[in-house]
């Protein structure tokens, strides 16, 4: 038959009564074998007895233990022999003991309870603890979900714009081919205007795959592509890259000037194209509508040609001009001037990526006057002589 819970408490309670009543036979059977009877040895031997079940057992069995050590004290050790005493002096010393007694087995189950409860506390404090770092831990994972569905929104937003801008030069491309019914002896366009069509298909198709590639292998610039150097004219890649960035400039003055007598360099024509529109794509994006973006051209030394794109916007802290290279970072609190031209911080890790494959460089630096961007990239000369000794010459784009 199972015994309940109570029963359980009750009898274990029990025992503990019957063992702090035995617990003084020991100790009387140890002076009687030594032939003890000097009240100044038994009484602490009994009263240490008393503190050991109080600690051990609690304040009822250790006032059982006082009553028996009380008992054998008188029996045993007080005369006359029994339980009958005597002389005043032996019901001193008998009162005393068991008030001693008493008192020491209180004390010492007081001291058992406060530990006990000491030890409750701790494990409460613990507990409470452990609730309110798991509280903290769900607010947190509530805080990183609706971050994570932000960086979602924004992710897809910028995709969704860096996807659209060479699909809308493709399919107008593709459009005016074949409305002019391009496959046609008389069509109205001339071959060189079906060329520059279809260079533009060209060049938007490598762009697309570039940024996929780049998405796909999580490389900001993809795989290593081969590259095809050849010598171009530096305001040919420079008006490439204008021609190309039109449309996001058209709300900026756009002013290039390109240095006396500079010499070809030896690139991947389409290449740097591609970082020119993305230095005059952030350049716009950034600054305030209005204002100058300026690109400047000229012989860095013997061997490589600097170009500098710089805005009028709220430029970068000299801490963070190297971050803005790596991939997927922008700068805290920066947000575009048009909501549907946010970015993903993979603009400028690919530049950085296309020029370095061509023995270039490109860096941050404050542009003159101090307010603002400015990129500065060097690309390496061509070997062969350059065709290129041309005067100063100066372009404006977009609002004047």
């Amino acid at each position: 038959m199972p015994v309940s819970r109570r029963s359980y408490n009750r009898m274990v309670r029990g025992l503990k009564y019957i063992g702090a009543a035995l617990t003084v036979g020991p100790i009387v059977a140890v002076l009687r074998l030594a032939s003890v009877s000097y009240a100044g040895v038994a009484a602490p031997l009994l009263l240490l007895d008393v503190v050991v079940v109080a600690r051990l057992w609690g304040t009822g069995p250790a006032l059982i233990a006082a009553a028996s050590g009380a008992a054998a004290y008188s029996y045993y050790v007080l005369p006359p022999a029994g339980f009958g005493i005597e002389d005043a002096e032996d019901w001193i010393a008998f009162v005393t003991f068991i008030v001693t007694a008493v008192i020491a087995g209180e004390l010492a189950s007081r001291a058992e309870r406060r530990t006990a409860e000491a030890h409750a506390g701790r494990h409460e404090i613990e507990r409470l603890y452990q609730e309110l770092q798991g509280a903290f831990e769900r607010a947190s994972e509530a805080e990183a979900a609706r971050r994570n569905e932000q960086l979602k929104a924004a992710l897809l937003d910028a995709l969704t714009h860096n996807l659209r801008t060479p699909l809308t030069s493709i399919k107008a491309a593709v459009t005016a081919l074949i409305r002019v019914g391009v496959w046609r002896q008389t069509s109205e366009l001339s071959g060189e205007g079906r060329r520059e069509l279809l260079q533009v298909i060209d060049e938007e198709s490598d762009r697309l795959n570039r940024f996929i590639e780049g998405l796909s292998t999580g490389d900001p610039a993809g795989p290593v592509q081969p590259i095809h150097l050849r010598t171009v004219r530096v305001d040919d890649v420079v008006r490439s890259g204008l021609h190309r960035a039109d449309t996001v400039t058209r709300d900026h003055r756009v002013v290039v000037t390109l240095g006396d007598a500079l010499p070809a360099v030896s690139v991947d024509a389409s290449s740097i194209s591609e970082v020119m529109y993305i230095l005059l794509d952030n350049a716009s994006k950034y600054a305030p509508s209005g204002t100058t973006i300026t690109v400047h051209a000229a012989r860095d030394d013997d061997r490589h040609v600097r170009i500098t794109v710089s805005d009028q916007g709220p430029g970068i802290p000299e801490d963070l001009r190297e971050r803005v290279f790596e991939k997927f970072f922008r700068v805290p609190g920066r947000e575009s001037h048009d909501p549907h031209r946010g970015g993903i911080g993979l603009g400028l890790p690919i530049a950085r990526r296309l020029v370095e494959t061509q023995a270039g460089r490109i860096w941050m630096e404050t542009p003159p006057g101090g307010i603002g961007t400015a990129v500065v990239m060097t690309l390496p000369t061509a070997f062969e002589p350059a065709d290129a000794d041309r005067p100063v010459t100066v372009v404006t784009a977009g609002k004047q």
